[in-house]
């Protein structure tokens, strides 16, 4: 896969006039809630149309491209839905301008009784899904064809062949860098450990899998069809229990959904005690977006491995 071809716009009335026709109009916009990056609004058109709009930043347009990108990728492997993308641009508007990305509107459903199981049956297949095409260099297993973002902070997605230094060097590493103020000497000697140490902790999947990246609930909508709908991804090859563990890190998602996703593709032996090293990352993420509210959790796994 090489990047994405998705338009990109130089206003955002230029990219519904080419999109939708000459006569098109905004005839009711709606801020929806939700997102602590980016403000996010329904667009009603006078031709009948809603689109979904993403908007920040114009110096954050980088933000969208990417995540274009991960659906994108996600949507090439024909396994779980997600978002059509329309567009993706810049506008001088509002002073000082803004970046926008245009995403085909779901409607929002009801959980069915099978809501989870279909969900844990599409991820598996995402996660068994080739990725072949996904990597930026040859004879490399993990990784992505460029950097992303996880949540407001850039992500790196150099590739390895191996996905144990792949999750080292590119999500421990980075983010112990970044939260380094946070951290007495002892505390530093720990993870110096924990990080020459991690091969371990950690196992090499039986195949890499392309990953969501950022999976809680908050990224699983429900379509009017009662279908799982996969948003805001934060993609890359790597390890499908960094996307499984991240499930159960802000509460978890029903027993059923995981016992599905178990007999859909089971999980090699001892994932239980790989799961917190997993998220290690994100929780680092999250102290160094948020703050010290996150320095104990962080603290007591980086404890727990050493």
């Amino acid at each position: 896969m090489t990047k994405l071809k998705v338009p990109n716009y130089t206003s955002l009335a230029r990219a519904l006039v080419d999109l939708f026709g000459a006569s098109v109009a905004i005839t009711q916009t709606d801020r929806l809630r939700g997102g602590d990056i980016n403000k996010a609004y329904a667009l009603t058109l006078s031709t009948g149309d809603k689109i979904f709009m993403k908007a920040n930043a114009k110096n954050n347009a980088d933000f969208f491209t990417a995540e274009a990108d991960g659906l994108s990728a996600i949507a090439e492997t024909n396994t779980i839905a997600t978002p059509k993308i329309i567009c993706t641009g810049t506008d001088d508007g509002e002073d000082v301008g803004y970046s926008f990305l245009l995403l085909s509107y779901i409607e929002s459903g009801e959980k069915n009784k099978n809501f989870w199981e279909t969900f844990a049956k599409d991820l598996a297949s995402l996660h068994k899904a080739d990725t072949s095409k996904l990597l930026s260099e040859k004879n490399s297993f993990f990784g992505f064809f460029q950097d992303n973002f996880i949540g407001a902070r850039a992500q790196k997605n150099t590739s390895a062949a191996s996905w144990i230094d792949f999750f080292r060097d590119n999500r421990l590493a980075p983010q112990f860098h970044d939260a380094d103020s946070y951290f007495t000497p002892a505390d530093r000697q720990k993870i110096t450990k924990l990080l020459d140490n991690l091969d371990r902790f950690l196992v090499e999947p039986e195949k890499p899998s392309l990953l969501h990246g950022d999976l809680w609930a908050g990224n699983v909508m429900c379509s009017k069809e009662s279908k799982p709908v996969l948003i805001d991804p934060a993609c890359y090859i790597g390890h499908r229990e960094a996307d499984l563990a991240m499930t159960q890190l802000f509460g978890g998602f029903p027993q059923e959904f995981y016992d599905a996703y178990n007999q859909a593709y089971p999980l090699q032996p001892g994932y239980e005690e790989r799961r917190d090293l997993y998220n290690l990352y994100q929780l680092l993420n999250h102290l160094t977006l948020f703050g010290p509210t996150y320095l104990e959790p962080v603290l007591s796994i980086i404890e727990e491995y050493v």
